[in-house]
């Protein structure tokens, strides 16, 4: 799940304002991600972002407030893409699509930056922690339709916890590149998808044991 928040910056999937002002966001948007991956946290400053971006710097203190604002924002804008959840034909297919594009998401270095600052980010700020746990609900929100269709199609029990199937597979993702700080690869998502599968079929997600 790619990789994947004045006034506080609306929801993920909240209509957004166009023209220039869509345009100096995404303009922001990118110089905060660039600082992230290239300075990390702690590094970054609003002095980088208003450089990068060409907005002036008291343009983003008055629009946005501060750093915290700055990073929560950028995380709320990586809500809005078009992204969707795979649909192969099996519950089986759809969590191993999903556990793989976690790995393919922080296989690349340099692509892996800016998303693991955003989380490094949340350790330090409870803003930038607040916009992440919203980004990623509304991503598992996206993906509760894996678990939907399976149950629709008799592959996973009626009453199954969709939210709780889909945490489940990233889960011990999350845990090796954050915590234990270890490689993950295709073999190790399929593992993870295939724990998350035997669970939902021993009724783990439904309250249920078989």
């Amino acid at each position: 799940m790619t990789e994947n928040p004045s006034q506080p910056p609306p929801g993920p999937g909240s209509r957004r304002p166009g023209g220039r002002t869509a345009r100096t966001r995404a303009a922001v948007r990118d110089a905060v991600l660039t600082g992230l991956a290239e300075h990390g946290y702690p590094g970054l400053t609003v002095e980088f972002v208003a450089e990068r971006s060409g907005v002036h710097k008291t343009t983003l203190y008055r629009r946005w407030g501060g750093l915290e604002e700055l990073v929560a924002d950028a995380l709320d804008l990586a809500g809005e893409d078009g992204w969707a959840p795979p649909d192969t034909g099996t519950l089986e297919g759809d969590l191993r699509a999903l556990a793989r594009e976690v790995c393919d998401s922080f296989a690349d270095p340099a692509a892996a930056a800016a998303p693991t600052a955003f989380v490094a980010a949340a350790f330090q700020s409870e803003r930038a922690a607040d916009a992440l746990r919203a980004f990623y609900a509304e991503r598992f929100g996206r993906c509760e339709a894996v678990v939907e269709r399976a149950v629709q199609r008799g592959e996973a029990p009626r009453g199954t916890d969709a939210g709780a199937v889909v945490r489940a597979v990233s889960a011990p993702l999350f845990l090796r590149l954050f915590v234990t700080r270890e490689p993950v690869d295709t073999r190790v998502a399929d593992q993870a998808a295939q724990a998350a599968l035997a669970a939902v079929h021993a009724g783990a997600f439904t309250g249920a044991r078989s």
